[in-house]
């Protein structure tokens, strides 16, 4: 059964002609992404549900099996793997169809690898944020970090027991920080994370809240030791307090 998870690089394209499946893999190969392939419903579904794929490719009009039945048979069990539709079909109708049955986005042939492989991209940055989000909002726990302690339970701060007084973002920010040590995360990642990702924010907006969030948590905020900057990709939590 598929993992749907984010960073789950595997991608099954299910799709009945040959030259797409072989440009297809071309491209998202080179993407990063390891790429298998099925040429009619039947195998594909075969294929989905003995492997472990973080996203499906999914053409409507399969041999064997509609690519709607397929979509029917993936969300009987499985409600997290992304599903792209791949169709000549442009009418209206087909398109909230595939939508109610649960596909999470629709692609009208012909269309551009590059139009493809961004969004692909998103609903991968999607799911991620959305599997980020229920982490941060489950549970009543405690971090115990040195001078730095985080009631998330509270969303209460204090640093030598002091409270520390934190926005909604700051403290967002931290916590998702915080709570993974060690981890490095992209300014683009924390964007979608912290921030809705649809609104008007830039890459500077993460700067600027680290800039604020360091004046409060930090002894040195021109030497940091909690929150560390990873030159030329984001941010990360010390890992001194594992």
């Amino acid at each position: 059964m598929a993992a749907g998870k984010s960073g789950n690089k595997k991608i099954l394209v299910i799709e009945d002609d040959r030259e797409l499946i072989d440009l297809l893999q071309l491209h998202l190969t080179a993407e990063g992404y390891q790429v298998a392939a099925a040429a009619d419903g039947e195998a594909g579904l075969l294929a989905f549900q003995s492997g472990n794929y973080g996203m499906v490719i999914l053409d409507w009009m399969l041999p064997s099996m509609s690519g709607i039945d397929v979509l029917r048979e993936i969300r009987i069990n499985d409600s997290r793997t992304p599903v792209l539709m791949l169709t000549a079909r442009s009418e209206e109708t087909d398109k909230v169809l595939g939508l109610e049955l649960g596909c999470d986005d629709y692609l009208t042939k012909p269309f551009s690898i590059r139009e493809l492989t961004a969004r692909i991209k998103v609903l991968h940055r999607r799911i991620e944020r959305a599997e980020e989000m229920a982490r941060i909002s489950s549970g009543d726990r405690i971090l115990d970090l040195g001078t730095l302690k985080i009631d998330h339970g509270k969303r209460k701060v204090q640093i030598n027991g002091e409270p520390v007084q934190l926005t909604v973002k700051e403290y967002d920010l931290l916590y998702t920080l915080a709570s993974r040590p060690g981890r490095t995360y992209s300014r683009r990642q924390l964007l979608d994370i912290v921030w809705d990702q649809d609104s008007d924010v830039y890459e500077h907006t993460v700067n600027s809240h680290v800039n604020r969030l360091r004046n409060k948590v930090e002894d040195n905020p021109n030497r940091p030791r909690l929150i560390l900057t990873v030159w030329g990709i984001g941010y990360r939590f010390t890992e001194e307090f594992l």
